[in-house]
């Protein structure tokens, strides 16, 4: 079955390369014009990817991203002429996956969405907690007050479960399983995101921060995620 993603566009000459492209691919595609039209769609349709634009007319992409990100965890790959970081952070400070600058070649537009629905097939290859037996020692990492359950991927800070993203997820698993092992944002990159990956390298700081206001109950003074100036981060128990 082809993957569908939904584009959310409010420029069509560009929403349509961006269709034609993806078809040839063999990717199913649909287009809404603007955000409130885009909500619509995506909370009523199956989607597998989400092409959000960040200026939109009526309701805006930023917003639109923290409102689907609410409903599904599917990837958000936030298209946008900004180049500022402000804004990029912004957008996967809300729960986008990726961020694509324009102008863009429709050959790296494919690519980054390949890159994001592998990363997201791959992340959750684990079967559902319903078909899981009773959790034993192995499915579990806990270091002081963080703990998280790989069968069921949920993540719990001082007794109280917190909401991650698939990213977030993923960046704090494999730090949790690598306690005091320094590892540098261009590997966390690599192996978070894929050696393969387009995006740019502060989106590991963004997610490292994101954790931080989760799990640390002193975001500013990190108990469990540290930073080691020159070198990267480590989580330490």
């Amino acid at each position: 079955m082809s993957q569908r993603v939904l584009i959310i566009e409010d420029d069509l000459s560009l929403a349509e390369i961006e269709r034609d492209f993806l078809e040839i691919d063999g990717f199913e595609t649909c287009i809404a014009g603007d955000g409130k039209t885009g909500l619509e769609k995506a909370r009523s349709g199956v989607y597998d990817l989400i092409l959000l634009d960040l200026m939109l007319p009526g309701l805006d992409g930023l917003s639109l991203c923290k409102l689907i990100r609410n409903d599904t965890n599917i990837p958000i790959l936030m298209v946008s002429a900004k180049r500022e970081d402000a804004d990029k952070i912004r957008g996967l400070g809300l729960g986008a996956d990726d961020y694509i600058t324009k102008p863009f070649s429709p050959s790296e537009l494919v690519a980054r969405v390949k890159a994001n629905l592998a990363q997201y097939k791959r992340m959750n290859n684990a079967p559902p907690a319903a078909e899981t037996p009773a959790f034993t020692s192995k499915d579990e990492i806990k270091i002081g007050e963080i703990t998280v359950n790989k069968a069921s991927r949920r993540v719990f800070a001082r007794g109280l479960e917190v909401s991650c993203t698939n990213k977030e997820y993923e960046l704090l698993l494999f730090l949790m399983s690598n306690p005091d092992r320094v590892f540098s944002k261009e590997l966390l990159y690599d192996h978070i995101w894929g050696e393969d990956a387009y995006g740019d390298i502060k989106t590991v700081l963004v997610h490292i921060n994101r954790l931080r206001e989760k799990i640390e109950a002193d975001p500013s003074n990190p108990l469990y995620i540290k930073t080691v100036r020159g070198a990267g981060y480590r989580f330490s128990g």
